[in-house]
């Protein structure tokens, strides 16, 4: 009976890929997850956002690149040889890349374990969202990044599609 309670304590479990952004840890849910590659050359785009690095060429298709470092108002990136471009595939079917400092490692967390952030605050809202909850596990915590709010700017991301 024991094993009957435990199992419906038991959320859906998300696997995330944890990400390293300057000193912090983030999450990405792998569903929007559609590549890891190396950092390689990025075509600049004139006239965008200083945080949109450029384009990159997968597989045939032109994907804008952005630094979440600069987005979040972080310093700009210092590319090592542990740099990765997380390719995203957003709802709307869009591929667009983010710039990471590291790939840690896969973490299978039970939704019951992430615990959404709530933003009371319009000004601390504005300068927060792109967190959207904190996961426990094992290891400590990991906050969990709210990709459409990284990837939100649309303007930017036309601006780049239609410069290429």
């Amino acid at each position: 009976m024991n094993e009957l309670r435990d199992n419906s304590d038991v959320g859906e479990l998300i696997q995330y890929i944890v990400i390293k952004i300057d000193d912090e840890q983030y999450g990405i849910n792998i569903k929007f997850i559609d590549n890891i590659v190396r950092m390689q050359q990025i075509t600049r785009v004139p006239q965008v956002d200083e945080y949109l690095k450029g384009v990159i060429n997968i597989r045939g298709e032109i994907v804008p690149v952005m630094s979440v470092r600069m987005k979040m108002g972080l310093a700009e990136d210092v590319i090592t040889n542990k740099s990765r471009i997380i390719i995203l595939k957003t709802d709307s079917g869009d591929l667009v890349g983010i710039i990471v400092d590291q790939v840690n490692q896969v973490l299978t967390i039970d939704s019951n374990n992430v615990e959404k952030v709530r933003y009371d605050d319009k000004k601390a809202k504005s300068n927060a969202t792109f967190v959207s909850g904190v996961g426990h596990y094992d290891g400590g915590l990991v906050s969990i990044l709210d990709l459409e709010a990284v990837v939100s700017d649309k303007e930017a991301k036309e601006k780049a599609s239609n410069a290429s």
